[in-house]
Order: structure tokens, then C-alpha cells, then sequence
């Protein structure tokens, strides 16, 4: 006769169930762990994306507006460096009739010049309503910013940089400039530096 089987072998040992539990617990959550991250930093990553997106949508948009700006305040910018030249032609011609000979202290001469001087007031005044400024020049002290030297005019009266003659007229239009005013600046009278020096050295000498 066949030994009856113990019925507590095919029974599993409670902590042998409670190991292989626990493993795939830590498994299962080991894994949704692991997934949690994968999807922060994926959410990381398109959060950093879309931040980055709308800053450059930003910049364009104020790039966008600059430009804009620029276009309404300074879209007649050559035209009106091209219109400079009617004035610079007005003071030639103006110029031209000064000089001639022919006409000198004639009535023709004198209502021509009144006629030239009205059409040039008038362009200056057009071009204020347009915000283009002529740059003040005689007697002020020379500014790269808006004068360009051309010659230097001895002059004891006056402080050695300080502008005296202009040469051709320098605009703005706006904060920008449209060209610089041609001018001859004052220097020292050369004799004159001799002389200071001369007497200098004799002083020293006795």
C-alpha cells in the first residue's frame, strides 16, 4: 500500500509567497518609477521647448515693431538725403550771382536774390514739418558728432576749434543724422604763438 502524500508539500511556503510578491511589487514599481521619470523629463523637455518658442515669437514681435517704427519715422530717409542737394544748389546759384560781375548792385540782381531767398525759406520750413533739422554751426565748438573740419582759419578772437566758417550746411532728420556740416574751424594766429613764446623766453632769460 502507497504512502498517503503530505498535502503540505504541494502548499507554498507563506514566505516563499511573500518573497516572489514583493519582488514583482518592487518590479512593478521600479517600473512605473522609471516611466514617472521618462514622462517628467519628456514634460521637461516640451515645457523648455515651448518657453524657447515663445521667446522668439516674442523677440521677432518686438523686432517686428522696431522695424516698424523705423519704417514710419525714417522710411524718407534717402529721399530726403537726396532732396539736400536743391539747397546746396539754391546757395551755388545764389552764390554765382554774388560774383558776377555783370550784375553787382544791380536792381535785377537785388529782387533775384530776394526771389532765391523766399524758395529757401520755404524748403527749410518743409523740411522742419518733416522733422529734418538744419545742424546749428557759427560760433559753436566743433562736434565730430555733427561737423567735419575742412580747413582751420587763424583767428585771435576766438577759441582755437570753435566753428567760424561753414562750408556746405549739415541736416538731421530726427536723432539722425542725414550728413555732417562742412566747416572751417579757428586756430591760433601762428605769429602770434611765436611772439607769446618769444616773450616767454625772455622772461625765463633774466
Amino acid at each position: 500500500m502507497e504512502k498517503e502524500q503530505n498535502p503540505k508539500k504541494n502548499i507554498p511556503d507563506d514566505k516563499e509567497n511573500n518573497s516572489n510578491l514583493s519582488d514583482v511589487t518592487d518590479e512593478v514599481l521600479e517600473k512605473e518609477n522609471n516611466d514617472e521619470k521618462d514622462h517628467q523629463e519628456k514634460l521637461s523637455e516640451l515645457e523648455d521647448k515651448i518657453a524657447r518658442t515663445f521667446a522668439e515669437m516674442e523677440n521677432q514681435r518686438r523686432r517686428f515693431e522696431k522695424e516698424k517704427v523705423e519704417a514710419f519715422e525714417y522710411g524718407g530717409f534717402v529721399f530726403a538725403k537726396e532732396a539736400l542737394s536743391l539747397i546746396d544748389n539754391f546757395e551755388r546759384s545764389k552764390q554765382i550771382l554774388k560774383d558776377d560781375e555783370t550784375l553787382k548792385n544791380s536792381e535785377a540782381l537785388k529782387k533775384t536774390l530776394e526771389h532765391f531767398d523766399i524758395i529757401y525759406k520755404d524748403l527749410i520750413s518743409i523740411f522742419k514739418k518733416n522733422n529734418i533739422e538744419p545742424i546749428e554751426s557759427i560760433n559753436k565748438k566743433l562736434d565730430p558728432n555733427f561737423h567735419q573740419a575742412m580747413i582751420e582759419i587763424e583767428d585771435e578772437n576766438k577759441e582755437p576749434g570753435t566753428i567760424v566758417q561753414e562750408i556746405q550746411k549739415g541736416f538731421i532728420i530726427k536723432d539722425r543724422l542725414l550728413r555732417p556740416s562742412l566747416v572751417g574751424v579757428s586756430k591760433k594766429p601762428e605769429n602770434k604763438d611765436k611772439e607769446n613764446k618769444e616773450n616767454k623766453e625772455n622772461l625765463e632769460n633774466k
